[in-house]
């Protein structure tokens, strides 16, 4: 029986992974295209910028909805994760009739609807099939997350000036996640998760604990998507001082694909190397602990692993920001390998903040208290999506990157006393 768990486990979290490469590819589907787009429909800036943010605004509501409303609970989550994904690119696939501002805003705002039908289903299926090895498992279905959101990127570069291609890629990448997910199946820890709880609320804010990893992952969201949803505008910016506009904007693309993809080669390393830091810190102190003391130490143990490999990360991250608005303008390949790295550490993180509430929550109250801490860390992100533009446009791309560095000295600051 433990020799068929294994095997179904690896089949089954692989189809679940590739699931959410596929279907995740429809949240960029925009921002990869957006060149296109703004001289096809004359954008501003604030509604270039709305595209993408209207994306986090429609998760966010989703997510809550989805989580209060038990949607997951009352149905396979399989099938919630086929339901939302297909709706999700037949609404992507509406944006070939080319339409106003206004109408794909619309569109948009639905996607990221039903992507709060996928990202957070997946990963309830997944965590449902370990604990020891949490970080690896919630760190594969991350950069599962973290690829997807770059191949729109790729699609763009290898379609050209074909920008309908993108959309058409998406959608039936999409579509074909939907097949995958009905396919696998759910763990042996696989349990419902309760409704949203009113008490987490409180919950999150009075355990300093909780509160901490809070403040880690809000600090991650604030760079995070904004660096992800401009980085390919902002490093066809920097190209345009060197070369033409249109070699600029073809490896600005390239250079979005690259980076976004880069990081999803370290989710699935760092959560091995948290669970490793957790194995060896805990044969290490609590081999002469009995009973409770041991339980209790263990438990740290896991929480120091978790914690640094987040704020590793979150320092990389910080380093390269700054590194970025050093070099902008500067040599094509001097700012490509700045931003690669910046990409490679700015989502590693992610899924040990997760984790991390995970571990210091109550069972009964933690799918709530995750929930709300999503809804809450991807408003950030309506905000400063938003704003990016407008900055870049007043003062530069050099002040953006600055001002998105001050997320993850955020987050290093609140995750440093969870190291003791």
């Amino acid at each position: 029986m433990q020799q068929f768990f294994r095997n179904e486990k690896t089949r089954s979290v692989t189809l679940l992974v590739i699931a959410e490469v596929l279907a995740m590819s429809l949240w960029f589907a925009s921002a990869a295209i957006l060149d296109d787009l703004t001289r096809n429909n004359q954008l501003s800036s604030f509604q270039a910028a709305a595209l993408s943010s209207s994306v986090q605004f429609g998760f966010v509501i989703g997510a809550l909805v989805s989580a209060i409303s038990g949607i997951a609970d009352r149905y396979d989550p399989r099938r919630v994760f086929a339901v939302f994904a297909t709706i999700a690119a037949i609404a992507n696939l509406a944006l070939l009739t080319d339409p106003g501002a206004g109408i794909a805003t619309a569109l948009r705002f639905i996607t990221g609807i039903c992507l709060a039908g996928v990202y957070p289903v997946g990963m309830k299926i997944v965590v449902g099939w370990g604990t020891d090895d949490r970080g690896l498992l919630v760190g594969l279905l991350v950069g599962g997350l973290t690829l997807g959101s770059a191949s729109p990127h790729l699609l763009a570069f290898l379609g050209g000036a074909h920008w309908q291609l993108t959309i058409i890629g998406t959608s039936i990448l999409a579509v074909v996640s939907a097949a995958l997910a009905l396919r696998s199946n759910l763990g042996p820890l696989h349990a419902r998760a309760l409704r949203f709880s009113v008490s987490a609320i409180s919950v999150a804010w009075t355990d300093k604990r909780i509160r901490r990893a809070f403040g880690g992952y809000f600090g991650h969201m604030w760079e995070l998507y904004a660096m992800w949803a401009w980085i390919g505008t902002a490093a066809t910016a920097s190209y345009a001082i060197q070369l033409s506009q249109v070699d600029a904007e073809s490896f600005g693309k390239l250079t979005a694909f690259c980076v976004i993809a880069g990081g999803a080669v370290l989710c699935p390393i760092a959560g091995i190397f948290a669970d490793r830091f957790n194995q060896q810190d805990g044969n290490a102190t609590t081999g002469a602990l009995q009973g409770e003391a041991k339980v209790q130490a263990a438990t740290l143990n896991k929480i120091r692993g978790k914690a640094n490999v987040a704020i590793i990360a979150m320092i990389v991250s910080l380093i390269s920001g700054l590194l970025a608005a050093a070099t902008f303008g500067g040599p094509v390949w001097l700012f490509f390998i700045v931003a690669l790295v910046w990409g490679l550490s700015i989502i590693p993180d992610s899924a040990q903040f997760s984790a991390l509430v995970a571990d210091f929550s109550k069972p009964d109250i933690a799918g709530s208290i995750m929930t709300l801490q999503t809804a809450i860390g991807f408003a950030i992100t309506i905000f400063t999506v938003q704003l990016t533009p407008l900055v870049a446009n007043a003062a530069g791309w050099p002040t953006v990157f600055i001002i998105l560095a001050a997320g993850p000295l955020v987050g290093i600051y609140a995750m440093l006393p969870l190291r003791r």
